[in-house]
């Protein structure tokens, strides 16, 4: 199989599992997954901004953020 199909599919794979809700785990490089609790630093509650066009004020929504958490392999090459 080609290497860009395979990463593709892992990528669609990974992508499809962490909107679900699901944890993926991939051992040696970390792992993902959607937290949505209001507490968890991954959440951003909805906050007032500003259209920089118009200066006028906007709202924006509260979005849920994916996590990644790096393996202990992967930080140790990547950062040692």
């Amino acid at each position: 199989m080609n290497r860009k199909i395979l990463s593709i599919k892992i990528t669609t794979t990974v992508t499809e599992a962490v909107a679900n809700g699901d944890k993926v785990t991939l051992v040696g490089f970390g792992s993902f997954e959607r937290r949505v609790h209001e507490v968890c630093r991954r959440y951003r509650s909805e906050r007032e901004g500003r259209n920089p066009q118009t200066n006028e004020k906007i709202t924006i929504p509260a979005t849920k953020i994916p996590a990644f958490s790096a393996g202990k392999q992967f930080r140790e090459k990547v950062a040692p």
